[in-house]
């Protein structure tokens, strides 16, 4: 091997899309720019008290720092286990069904590499959130990349992909609240994605990441469709729900072999998240759950305030039901630019950063993400820099 070749496993992965636009904020930073950065999805909001003041107490028990358990420990699975009990009324077993990640991306990471043989085909959305393709794609599989701009549009492109392989698909992935689009889902879309899942023996992984985080009706879980746990696993996250993003707590859910394939590969990887972190969020699963309540008016108030204000920019962007994000279209005078150009120019004439759609997939590029990651008075000060640069291009 040469100083110079490519490793086989990174010459798999495409350019990282969003790099241009990072450097470039930087260097508009270093010049003294203040850039307000809606560009990426990091929880700006303090994790609730009652948290952080049992990672505290459990910290100070030298017990607590040895190894822990790669499955989690057992009070944090019964936890998760409640939880879903309480929220959508599905019955898990902590010891075969739940096991704790280190952050849903682990998890998924790692289910990938547990079920995935070299060349299985995986059909996965785009635009999505980069782990759903690459995660199978470093464990050896291939993507069959279905439109999903739209969830409609979505289950009609994976029968028409299960219908058009040559090979029988492995596996199909599953994201409502969507991460990029926002876009939500009812019970009846999972009954349907898990009959064509059932009749063709395909296996489902959904992330529920953002399930927490909507302003209508509570969006509801794979687990609760009869039959899911034949085939389904769903993946979840503390991040968003209690603004734990560091903190890294996350969960696999559903069908037992699949859980204990996850199960074992984690116990070759690692030991666990550190045990006070575990035992920290064994208290916000259940815990009070005003905080979550906050936690999700404070993003309703920036999303209705980035709907307001930018509109009085001139940019009408669809109202998000769900997830921290707004998913908006280039206004037509800057299509032509496309995602990565247009968000560089919000940047160098409006000291405003998003996230180009092209990042999650050819099928986004005539789209960016805004997240809905600064204060209100940030988010105006936001519009009104756009509205100026609109008016003066």
């Amino acid at each position: 091997m040469t100083s110079t070749e490519e490793f086989y496993r990174i010459k798999l992965l495409p350019p990282y899309v969003f790099e241009e636009v990072n450097a470039l904020k930087a260097r508009l930073r270093a010049s003294g720019r203040d850039i307000i950065d809606l560009g990426m999805g990091n929880p700006d909001m303090p994790t609730p008290p009652h948290i952080v003041d049992k990672l505290i107490e459990t910290a100070r028990n030298p017990k607590a720092h040895r190894y822990s358990a790669s499955r989690g420990i057992i009070g944090l699975r019964r936890a998760m286990a409640r939880y879903y009990e309480r929220r959508f009324g599905v019955t898990l077993d902590p010891e075969t069904e739940v096991v704790a990640t280190i952050g849903s991306k682990e998890g998924f990471a790692n289910l990938a590499q547990a079920i995935t043989a070299p060349g299985d085909i995986i059909l996965s959305p785009n635009p999505a959130y980069p782990i759903h393709a690459y995660g199978f794609i470093i464990a050896g599989g291939v993507i069959e990349a279905v439109p999903a701009l739209t969830p409609e549009q979505y289950l009609s492109g994976l029968s028409a992909a299960i219908a058009a392989s040559k090979k029988a698909p492995r596996a199909m992935v599953i994201n409502y609240p969507s991460n990029p689009t926002a876009q939500t889902v009812e019970l009846e879309f999972y009954k349907d994605v898990v009959a064509l899942a059932r009749k063709h023996d395909i296996i489902i992984l959904s992330d529920l990441a953002y399930g927490e985080i909507y302003f209508g009706a509570p969006p509801p879980s794979i687990l609760q469709v009869e039959g899911a746990r034949d085939v389904a696993v769903e993946i979840n996250s503390l991040s968003k729900t209690f603004a734990m993003a560091g903190w890294r707590v996350g969960m696999a859910v559903g069908n037992a072999r699949l859980i204990a394939a996850l199960a074992r590969v984690k116990s070759y990887l690692d030991y666990g998240a550190f045990t006070p972190i575990q035992v920290a969020a064994v208290a916000a699963l259940d815990g009070p759950t005003g905080c979550i309540d906050d936690i999700r008016q404070t993003y309703r108030g920036r999303r209705d305030t980035v709907i307001e204000h930018f509109a009085m920019a001139g940019w009408d962007i669809p109202t998000p039901d769900a997830s921290m994000f707004a998913w908006a279209a280039i206004p037509e005078p800057y299509r032509s630019l496309g995602s990565v150009e247009f968000a560089k120019m919000l940047m160098e004439k409006a000291d405003v950063a998003v996230a180009p759609g092209l990042g999650f997939g050819e099928h986004g590029d005539g789209h960016v993400r805004i997240g809905l990651v600064e204060n209100q008075q940030r988010i105006r000060q936001a519009a009104r820099n756009i509205k100026r640069a609109f008016q003066n291009n």
